[in-house]
């Protein structure tokens, strides 16, 4: 895997390159299931350059990726790249920050390496399994195991107060009132880095796709935090996913008391 890990941070910062060279330029903007899911050309130039990459390199792995240059993947056996070369479109393509490429590298099913690159500020976030996880080159601490959910910042965004599938929004509701505060970043994975950083206290997401997601949860994991659909379940990382990642001390009050009230599905 180390060999695996060089190249795949080569590439990563090799892309971000690409894509700061290229951001004054003009982008082709489509819209994939509705007018907020945004792709650009700079999401298929990537995804390409990566895959390009991996298949002159890495013949036998597969790459499951969101703009349509993978593999039609069916389980995770093997080595399996999960890409998202821009994650936070939107961010992107109206603020040019907050996005990162993201990229997770499982082996039979199992997180190896995550790195997740956010390109304008130049800040790696990486880790490998058992080696702990790393922004830039300092090492990051364990999460705290003694926190109250009244001291958390949580990651969450409007879904959770207006989404159909929440029945009982009184209950996001009150989260929102008994947290200390939420933030709402526009990046999936970039949320799963200021978790494994501890800036952020947990993240909750609906719809979540692997590739969002699987970067994040090796760094989550390497700092002793935890990511489960909001059922309590093992993620699938083929499937989308709603999502809970956070610090073990305020996990149990966010599923007890808040997610399981609201998410009893209409």
């Amino acid at each position: 895997m180390e060999a695996i890990n060089r190249h795949a941070i080569k590439w990563i910062y090799e892309a971000g390159q690409v894509i700061r060279e290229a951001m004054s330029q003009p982008l082709t903007i489509d819209t994939k299931s509705n007018r907020n899911d945004l792709v650009t050309s700079m999401d298929r130039n990537i995804e390409q350059f990566f895959a390009e990459r991996i298949r002159a390199t890495y013949s036998d792995h597969l790459i499951y990726g969101e703009e349509g240059y993978g593999d039609e993947v069916t389980s995770l056996q093997g080595i399996v790249w999960l890409i998202d070369p821009i994650d936070g479109t939107m961010n992107f393509v109206h603020q040019k920050q907050h996005f990162c490429i993201s990229i997770g590298i499982y082996k039979d099913g199992i997180g190896e390496i995550g790195l997740i690159y956010d390109v304008v500020a130049d800040i790696l976030y990486k880790a490998m399994r058992g080696k702990g996880a790393y922004k830039n080159d300092k090492r990051l601490p364990n999460l705290t195991k003694e926190q109250a959910l009244e001291d958390s910042l949580i990651g969450m965004n409007h879904h959770w107060l207006c989404d159909n599938r929440i029945a009982d929004k009184a209950a996001m509701q009150q989260l929102v009132k008994t947290v200390r505060g939420t933030r709402t970043y526009g990046s999936a994975a970039l949320e799963f880095a200021y978790v494994s950083e501890g800036i952020l206290d947990g993240y909750m997401a609906l719809g979540l796709s692997g590739w969002d997601v699987a970067a994040g949860m090796v760094l989550v994991s390497e700092v002793g935090g935890m990511t489960t659909d909001i059922d309590g379940s093992t993620v699938d990382l083929l499937s989308k996913n709603a999502i809970l990642v956070c610090n073990s001390a305020v996990r149990t009050r966010l599923m007890e008391e808040f997610i399981k009230p609201g998410r009893k599905m209409e």
